[in-house]
């Protein structure tokens, strides 16, 4: 049996209030991905650490997206990036922090998940080191969008916090004021079984020069071992604060996959923290559970993929 999941980003209030006129490219880009690379799973041409970077590669290109060229703006209107891996068997990973330059981050971590050391690398090391090893650099205003500069101007002009803008998508009509959406991510089981995990953001609109959120810290946004493959996407201080992907392996040692994930979603609301995960457990059972309006969320398992947005899935 192999598996692919992937998020999106978490965020809203209320019910779910249907698709918007921007959702097709979301859940095209998801049904595609996971369609196309769970095949290359299945047919074994893709270890599940490979599979869960391309699948967040794929959507650090989709610019709705909260990561790579879709990504949020910070204080002084600059993109800054954060990813992480982990690969189940060994508990090997990587890491990279404020990147501002590499098309996708998420490979940069791959790349020193792979080296094995060291585990992280920040800022312009990051982007340094990436560039040393053939990856892809771009220019700040290809990573710009309309839309993010619009989100940021809002943010700026009306001098609201941090991330109050980022769940308007100016394109859409899904308004709020909520921070941590568009994060992505993805877990994987492939044929020998192996277990795999990746996260990538941009953050939160208008945040601080140097702020770091809980994608790019192993065990707070992304875990996986031999037993569990952890994303999460959520209010990143709350899922620092309690270690949540690391929680979720922790928990389930006692729980079902559904109670572990549930119980870490109850852990973080103390910290004012909202969000979703994807889980992945060795015997191939997935949960996505989400505590907010809407968790852009997708499954290859069986040969069938499966899309949502709000509570109900999609089937394609």
């Amino acid at each position: 049996m192999v598996v692919l999941a992937v998020h999106g980003g978490a965020g809203g209030d209320g019910p779910w209030r249907g698709m918007t006129d921007a959702d097709p490219q979301r859940i095209a880009c998801m049904q595609t991905l996971l369609t196309d690379l769970g095949a290359q799973l299945a047919s074994g041409e893709l270890t599940a650490t490979e599979a869960v970077t391309l699948a967040v590669e794929t959507m650090e290109d989709e610019p709705l997206f909260n990561a790579g060229k879709g990504s949020v703006l910070d204080e002084h209107c600059e993109v800054s990036m954060d990813a992480s891996i982990m690969r189940g068997s060994d508990q090997a990973a990587g890491a990279v922090i404020g990147m501002k330059s590499t098309r996708h981050p998420v490979r940069a971590a791959n790349r020193l998940l792979v080296r094995g050391w060291p585990v992280m690398l920040t800022g312009s090391a990051a982007d340094r080191f990436a560039k040393q090893e053939g990856l892809e650099q771009v220019d700040l205003p290809w990573l710009k969008t309309d839309l993010r500069l619009a989100q940021w101007s809002k943010w700026k002009n009306h001098r609201l916090r941090p991330g109050a803008t980022d769940e308007e998508d100016a394109l859409l009509d899904h308004d709020g004021d909520d921070d941590g959406w568009g994060t992505v991510g993805a877990v994987a089981m492939d044929t020998d079984g192996n277990l795999a995990a990746a996260t990538s953001t941009g953050g939160m609109t208008g945040k601080p020069v140097g702020r770091v959120g809980d994608t790019g810290i192993i065990g707070a946004g992304t875990w996986a071992d031999n037993t569990i493959a952890v994303s999460c996407t959520g209010v990143g201080e709350a899922f620092i604060r309690t270690a949540a992907a690391h929680s979720m392996a922790v928990h389930h040692q006692t729980l079902s996959l559904i109670q572990a994930a549930e119980r870490v979603l109850e852990d973080v609301k103390p910290f004012e923290g909202r969000g979703g995960l994807i889980a992945l457990n060795a015997q191939g059972e997935v949960v996505m559970p989400f505590q907010t309006m809407l968790m852009y969320r997708g499954v290859y398992q069986g040969g069938e993929t499966q899309v949502g947005i709000g509570p109900e899935f999609i089937q394609s």
